[in-house]
């Protein structure tokens, strides 16, 4: 297959995820994470960013979700062929394990409005002659256990980087989105070093390093940072790396933690929202953190009726979002009828995969995202009678549900099974529960496109950002959400949405979640040149600001190529080395 040409020598900027999603048809991604990778690509592409992207290629993908009548979930793996693809044309040998493995990428284009092409190298062990064991080690997104992403880890950075050299790319600026990439900056050491081993590496070869790193923490949750047992990161990296690991105080509680490794080698950390911002600067004291709220790709998220209308009265917006504020000069009514064509594509999606009718005169909440404990998927369901009688005032109501747990989290299986309960118990004429089958893409942008309030309901600070709601607000969808994350930023009461307040009480919360849906949500709902007016500030205000032009912006203005060098500073007190 012959590939669009450019000079990759000229790309100053490498973008390291383990996850991105690439296109609806590659299962590349799993959620939140991939989703903002592959639409900072998007937008980098837009905007002719000097960038290249780095990933694993994951050719089982991360699973199809199965839910039984009970809301039990299995999975199954979404097998795709890379060969379709065309090659890198370029291989590395990494030494893992105490043997060779060889990797090879495959090539896939991310095309922007004026055809700027951003490369996206996606890494596969399933080489022949490679042992059968490492081949499967770019099978499955978080799949296996703490050996094997240790495994996947070391070939996204290491090998990742290594790969980037020998195809003639020497990036300024290595943008590590997670610690999973982290690797990259002791791979970054081995090229510097070269041929001489990384036992000579001094404080000046660690900061050049640092020098060219950029680190972006997205959880706030300390389970999301990987941590693995010295023993363990010997075994797979070897002695050598372990030792430059533990020289340069990259150890954590004994324990090497991606988080800190990143940290140690960057000189420009963020978090993904201002409060998120804060709440790392209290999680990592001694480092430098910043904040950069996330945002969304507009024309990805954007339902095609809105699109179309956008082409012909805002025509700049697809190279420029800034332009959404333009909003303001097309009529309200236009745009509630812009969006009830997004709706009318959900619900017929919806009677497709359940055969239930939707009223769209009935007010339609929607909540999906990854289920995890801290998210509170059954908040709604605190006081069942309140939330029956609402309905009732309301002449009817509709709530959406989707969203996959991971394979291994049970408490998250648990909730699904719980609102699948606590559906059958509350459905009637009245009210109307679903919880949709297989959370992915194509099903989160119907949603984000159709409903009528984005429901976000995550226990404080725990909710780094949450972009499903500026998908919502792009297609003029106010949301109704707990104020954390981006949404600290994004709410305007009465005018993007409603706050539900911070009250440290689980039923308190309940409670004011029934007071703004019945005293807020329903009177304006019934009034629809109001509700028309609303959705028009959810884009000219959110949609204008909350994506990825916007934030890709700040990262080039403010980590990539900043006026003035800014430091991650080091602790003052070094961890002290814990290998003989």
């Amino acid at each position: 297959m012959s590939l669009p040409t450019f000079d990759i020598s000229e790309r100053k900027i490498a973008y390291f995820s383990m996850e991105i999603a690439l296109s609806k048809a590659l299962p590349t991604y799993s959620g939140g994470l991939g989703m903002l990778a592959g639409d900072t690509l998007r937008s980098a592409a837009d905007m002719g960013a000097n960038l290249v992207a780095v990933s694993l290629v994951h050719r089982r993908g991360y699973f199809r979700q199965h839910l039984d009548a009970q809301g039990q979930q299995t999975e199954t793996d979404v097998p795709w062929n890379p060969e379709d693809l065309p090659s890198a044309g370029q291989t590395v040998v990494l030494r893992l394990q105490n043997r060779d493995i060889t990797i090879r990428a495959w090539r896939f284009d991310v095309v922007g409005v004026t055809g700027h092409i951003i490369p996206v190298f996606l890494l596969d062990s399933d080489i022949e002659g490679n042992d059968p064991w490492d081949r499967r080690l770019t099978d499955h997104l978080y799949g296996g256990d703490t050996y094997y992403r240790l495994c996947q880890e070391a070939i996204l950075g290491l090998a990742g980087i290594h790969l980037l050299h020998a195809l003639g790319c020497q990036p300024e600026v290595c943008h590590m989105n997670e610690g999973h990439a982290s690797l990259l900056t002791i791979g970054l050491l081995e090229a510097r070093l070269a041929p001489s081993p990384l036992s000579v590496a001094t404080d000046a070869d660690a900061e050049a390093i640092r020098q060219q790193c950029v680190f972006t923490t997205h959880t706030p949750v300390p389970a999301g940072h990987d941590k693995f047992g010295i023993d363990q990161m010997v075994n797979v990296l070897g002695h050598e790396r372990a030792t430059c690991i533990d020289h340069f105080g990259c150890l954590h509680d004994n324990l090497l933690n991606m988080t800190y490794l990143a940290l140690r080698f960057a000189r420009y950390v963020n978090g993904v929202a201002m409060q998120h911002g804060k709440v790392s600067q209290a999680m990592f004291p001694g480092y430098d953190i910043h904040a950069i709220t996330n945002g969304v790709h507009a024309a990805t998220w954007l339902s095609a009726g809105f699109q179309q209308l956008f082409d012909k009265e805002i025509p700049s917006w697809r190279e420029d979002n800034n332009y959404l504020r333009s909003v303001y000069g097309i009529e309200p009514a236009v745009i509630e009828q812009t969006h009830a064509l997004g709706q009318q594509r959900l619900f017929a999606t919806v009677k497709e995969r359940t055969g239930v009718e939707l009223d769209p005169n009935v007010l339609t909440l929607g909540f999906a995202r990854r289920v995890a404990t801290y998210k509170r998927a059954t908040l709604l369901f605190h006081n069942p009678e309140r939330l029956l009688q609402i309905a009732e005032a309301l002449g009817g109501l509709q709530i959406l549900y989707a969203g996959k747990a991971h394979p291994a989290d049970n408490a998250g299986k648990a909730l699904i099974r719980d609102v699948f309960k606590d559906a059958a118990q509350l459905n009637n004429s009245k009210l109307r529960i679903l919880y949709l089958e297989n959370y992915d893409w194509d099903l989160g942008e119907q949603l984000t496109n159709g409903v009528d309030v984005w429901l976000n309901t995550p226990l404080r600070p725990y909710e780094a950002s949450g972009t499903s709601g500026m998908k919502a607000a792009v297609n003029g969808v106010p949301s109704l959400s707990v104020l954390d994350g981006w949404w600290i930023e994004g709410c305007a009461e009465n005018s993007t949405g409603w706050a539900i307040p911070d009250l440290d009480n689980e039923a308190a919360e309940a409670d004011a979640l029934y007071g703004k849906l019945e005293h807020s949500i329903a009177p304006l709902f019934a009034n629809k040149p109001a509700w028309a007016e609303m959705q028009r500030h959810c884009i000219g205000m959110n949609g204008s600001f909350f994506n990825t032009h916007r934030m890709l912006g700040q990262y080039i203005s403010n980590a990539y190529f900043p006026p003035v060098t800014v430091s991650a500073a080091v602790p003052a007190t070094e961890p002290q080395p814990v290998l003989a």
